[in-house]
């Protein structure tokens, strides 16, 4: 007869989630190590009663974790998630209502960069006893819906505990869906309030130790044989490798690949420190915001081997990057959907490691020509020689984010995280960071999320904590995203997690303002200044008082101010070195004029621009759209 414990379904969700162990090859670590929770009356007498008596009980059972805006739990759990290379992740639960949608963003952002995290949403009374109940949105058409509903589409699973019993099934399909290289995201179990407090009889085997293999799929013969004999042939070859080349641990055997073969290696966003920067076969960053070398050689390029890519439209150049009409795509993923993008006739779904290593030795003693070896080195050459002038301090007032990069980099050490989600910053990041470690870049740019950063390094430090590895965490955030979410710096403060916090102020949007100008509309809408009520605008009041330090320094963090003038770069570089030896989380605060910009990589972006537009910038930025949306090709393969 099976033996059974009587407990609430947030008691049992609880400890099922401690026992949960993902194993990839020798590693073995807990997928699920710990929880952020904000509690509401939603999940109160839920799962915060649960994460209570855990605590009391079994302290090391499920670390519970604060957070200060629900959102930031899930973008917590996203930068955890990537340092451990999808292993493993958080879990976050919130209460009924704003609790639950507020985590809508990071659903997305989870799902949308392939990367784990758990969400268990608060839900409405499963019996309708007390309905409506505060917070609850009602609908006449469908009275059972609710907000958690939204979560669907977000979700790579998602499911509802209508009733105790169902926990079981439901928490074992969400776990399968979890550890999935080929599926993984975010997966929803939605916990309506009444059913967390219900009391069941959990089975004994439920709440014991499971472990969840991690597919490495190896290729299949047939499309093996036709990947390699596309490479056989081709004559100007070039590798991008994408985020699956970091997930499966594949960067020692691109690197092997490159060398035995010659093959140039162009990275993706989430591919970054895929391959060392300075390595011969790196070309850089690839695409809208990529470098020359790579952009001029993907033009010319009849295989492309993609490596671990979903093919964004900023890999792609919206699809103007690979401009031979012949070019083929043999496409390496361990899912399907995105091994089969542009119409390839060449997919490999499979694991990149295993991947690499198949072609490599089906491809022994194959090597590019002497001619594409020297257009490598060549473009290679100059477009590192245009990175060192970018990068160089140029003793302006107002110092350009290039040169700002340059003197945080220069103070760095190799192995150390740089972290970045959106504005102008993953641009310049992309063609002028110089990465030499596999898990030192960290841009989350599938979803470029404002507000990512700061959150998003706090998960960071945290994975890099878990494997006692206690590099430094650096930070960088432009005032508009700074001023969406920056609340998670007083987590850093309570947990003493130290990060280094980067803060460009440049009164604005700088990266909307540049793209606004490039269309035509004057940087309208992106400025930070007060309202003109006889223009009815934004654009040439005074500059908003705001005093960024001053919030930063009120959540208790240590903030170092940089003047303005000739020396703000040298002022910087010391201020990271004093950062760095301090055992606290730094924030630290530079102006910056956001209309000097990182060199241009020839790479496009397919922002439509108005048909029809009263005024010449608007008009003339049409021109120029018509012009460079003529080089896009379907690419089918």
């Amino acid at each position: 007869m099976n033996q059974t414990k009587r407990m609430t379904v947030a008691q049992a969700l609880v400890e099922f989630l401690a026992r949960q162990w993902t194993v990839d090859g020798d590693i073995r670590e807990r997928t699920i190590p710990g929880m952020f929770g904000i509690f509401g009356h939603g999940n109160v007498a839920g799962l915060g009663q649960a994460l209570h008596q855990s605590n009391l009980e079994q302290p090391d059972l499920m670390p519970y974790h604060q957070a200060r805006n629900e959102q930031a739990m899930v973008h917590q759990s996203v930068g955890f998630a990537r340092m451990r290379r999808r292993r493993a992740t958080f879990a976050s639960a919130a209460s009924v209502g704003p609790g639950a949608t507020n985590m809508l963003t990071g659903a997305a952002l989870a799902t949308t960069n392939r990367l784990p995290a758990l969400l268990l949403p608060s839900d409405t009374f499963a019996t309708r006893v007390a309905d409506p109940v505060l917070q609850q949105l009602e609908r006449p058409h469908d009275v059972g819906l609710t907000v958690n509903d939204a979560f669907r589409p977000l979700s790579v699973f998602f499911d509802r505990v209508q009733r105790p019993e169902q926990l079981f099934s439901i928490a074992l399909a969400a776990m399968r869906v979890l550890t999935d290289p080929s599926e993984t995201g975010a997966v929803t179990i939605a916990l309506p309030e009444d059913v967390q407090a219900e009391a069941l009889d959990v089975p004994l085997e439920f709440l014991q130790e499971r472990e969840w293999h991690i597919r490495r799929p190896l290729p299949e013969r047939g499309p093996l044989e036709r990947a390699v004999a596309a490479i056989r042939e081709a004559r100007r070859p070039i590798i991008v490798a994408g985020g699956g080349v970091i997930y499966s641990g594949a960067e020692h055997a691109l690197r092997a690949f490159a060398e035995a073969t010659g093959i140039p290696v162009a990275t993706t966003q989430a591919g970054g420190g895929a391959l060392a920067w300075d390595h011969p076969q790196n070309l850089g960053g690839i695409g809208a915001t990529g470098s020359t070398a790579a952009n001029r050689l993907a033009a010319e390029s009849d295989v492309v081997i993609g490596i671990g890519t979903r093919y964004s439209d900023f890999t792609t150049a919206s699809r103007t990057a690979f401009r031979d009409p012949d070019a083929r795509f043999v496409n390496v993923n361990v899912a399907a959907f995105d091994a089969y993008k542009h119409g390839t006739q060449l997919p490999l779904v499979a694991d990149a490691r295993e991947a690499l290593t198949a072609l490599a030795g089906e491809l022994h003693g194959v090597r590019v020509s002497t001619e594409w070896a020297g257009r490598i080195a060549g473009e290679k050459s100059e477009w590192d020689a245009a990175v060192d002038a970018a990068l160089a301090s140029t003793g302006r007032e107002l110092p350009g984010q290039p040169e700002i990069i340059g003197a945080v980099r220069a103070a760095v050490a190799d192995e150390d995280v740089i972290v970045q989600a959106a504005g102008s910053l993953p641009g310049d990041l992309h063609k002028l960071w110089r990465v030499r470690d596999p898990l030192g870049y960290h841009v989350e740019y599938a979803y470029s999320c404002m507000g990512y950063e700061i959150a998003g390094g706090l998960g960071v430090k945290r994975g890099l904590e878990a494997s006692g590895d206690d590099r430094d965490v650096v930070v960088m955030v432009g005032d508009g995203s700074y001023l969406m979410l920056s609340s998670e710096l007083a987590s850093a403060v309570a947990e003493r997690l130290k990060v280094i916090v980067i803060l460009i102020q440049n009164h604005g949007f700088a990266s909307i303002g540049h793209l606004s100008e490039t269309v035509g509309t004057a940087r309208f809408g992106t400025k930070y200044r007060s309202y003109d009520h006889e223009a009815r605008n934004f654009q040439s009041g005074d500059i908003l008082p705001v005093d960024l330090a001053m919030n930063a320094r009120s959540y208790g963090i240590d903030v170092i101010e940089i003047a303005r003038g000739a020396s703000a770069i040298d002022d910087l570089r010391d201020a990271v070195a004093t950062a760095k030896a301090s055992d606290r989380a730094t924030v630290i605060h530079i102006d910056s004029d956001p209309t000097i910009y990182a060199p241009d990589g020839e790479g496009w972006w397919d922002v439509p621009v108005a048909e029809l537009s009263a005024t010449e910038t608007a008009q003339s930025a049409r021109a120029r759209y018509v012009q460079d949306r003529g080089a896009q090709r379907p690419l089918l393969g």
